[in-house]
């Protein structure tokens, strides 16, 4: 992206080392430079949530898209069944370094109640856009099933007893995210959120690489100062909760997209899952109603609304390519009316402020009801890194372009 554009888009939109807190930012607002959508407790041979955490530390890498010259971080009991006691977290570098001590109202401790978040106190931290941290958060009792977020892409350790200032990472690992929610600094310029299913989420894409389209769309970001949030669940639904996937697009979008600090545009990619959940159980989590392409059109435009209510700028992004042939023929046609109709009206209604046409940043040139075959990940349906990279294309030219209403 070249330097006017970004400057227009700005104008748009081992030892411990105690941390230094304030009880407000010292040089600016709050931006979120790293974020993750939370779930419900879920049973799954892959993940921790529904056995939760007992006498353990957790440690978990972040990478963040934007720097600052402080940050703090958001823990989440959304789904606790009873309050989170935390004993203690820490902050440091993935590379070494000191740990930071991070407090809560100045103590190491805090009570995190159920179906609530906490905000730690300023961390005096300088970061830089790519940023690699390590949060370690320590329990000493058993906290019950755990809020999370399935599908992380990182990997997240557990080791018994309190190793919040060592080098112990156990050996235990798991690929969730568990009750961190957001990183926020100080000193950005706010923050694009990048909102949606398992194609936001970067499902497919290398763990522990980073390479979803929120990741790259934040390297040709990185000029100015922009962070991108990115609030995915593999598996989510717009108009439709099931218990794996977490509540539906239209209920968690106040809270995960317009409630970031700094939120200057949102975009949104979601429908696919209401399209094709109605045809199967899909991951053993329930069979949702079958939905007209006016229904999801509905859902849209009630998060166009809630966002320009909000002040805030809304980027459609069209609902990729799914055909494969382990798909029943009659069920194709169906879905594909449905999505072809849906893309017609994000491209031409200018309900959207922009578009960003993901359908055709990673559909066949030569068969559109198609991924190309250079960007899937094997099953169809998901990028692979090349194709996420070329979703970050199109995401940031729209981010750029001037609003179309």
């Amino acid at each position: 992206m070249k330097t006017t554009l970004l400057a227009a888009l700005v104008l748009a939109t081992a030892s411990v080392v105690p941390a230094s807190a304030a009880a407000h930012p010292p040089d600016g607002p709050w931006s979120a430079a790293w974020t993750s959508a939370m779930q419900r407790p879920a049973a799954d041979g892959s993940n921790w949530s529904t056995a939760g955490f007992d006498h353990q530390t957790i440690r978990q890498s972040i990478r963040l898209s934007t720097g600052g010259r402080s940050l703090r971080i958001r823990l989440s009991n959304q789904y606790g069944a009873k309050p989170l006691h935390v004993t203690g977290m820490t902050l440091t570098r993935a590379t070494g370094g000191p740990h930071d001590t991070v407090t809560f109202d100045d103590s190491r401790r805090t009570t995190v109640a159920a179906g609530r978040t906490m905000t730690s106190d300023p961390v005096t931290i300088a970061t830089d856009a790519g940023d690699q941290l390590v949060i370690s958060l320590y329990v000493d009792g058993a906290t019950g099933p755990a809020t999370y977020h399935e599908d992380g892409l990182t990997t997240t350790t557990a080791a018994p007893g309190d190793h919040l200032y060592d080098g112990v990472v156990g050996s235990e690992t798991s690929h969730s995210v568990y009750y961190v929610t957001g990183v926020d600094v100080t000193g950005a310029a706010g923050t694009v959120v990048s909102f949606g299913d398992s194609i936001t989420n970067g499902h497919n894409s290398t763990i522990g690489a980073d390479r979803r389209y929120s990741d790259a769309l934040a390297e040709r970001l990185r000029t100015s100062r922009l962070g991108v949030a990115n609030v995915g669940i593999t598996g989510n639904l717009l108009l439709s909760e099931l218990p794996c996937f977490g509540a539906a697009g239209v209920s968690r979008f106040d809270r995960d997209a317009l409630g970031q600090p700094g939120v200057r545009t949102v975009i949104v990619e979601e429908g696919e899952n209401d399209i094709w959940d109605s045809e199967g159980n899909f991951g053993g989590c329930g069979v949702t109603a079958r939905v007209t392409a006016d229904q999801l059109i509905a859902g849209y435009r009630s998060m166009i609304k809630a966002a320009h209510s909000r002040g805030v700028r809304i980027v459609g992004a069209t609902i990729t390519p799914f055909k494969a042939d382990y798909m029943q023929p009659a069920d194709f046609a169906r879905a594909e009316a449905v999505r072809d109709q849906v893309n017609t009206w994000i491209r031409t209604s200018r309900q959207y402020d922009a578009v960003a046409d993901f359908a055709r940043a990673v559909g066949d040139p030569s068969n559109e009801q198609q991924l190309n075959p250079a960007y899937d990940s094997g099953d169809h349906l998901h990028p692979d890194d090349a194709g996420y990279e070329a979703l970050a294309v199109v995401a940031s030219e729209a981010l750029s372009a001037r609003n179309q209403r």
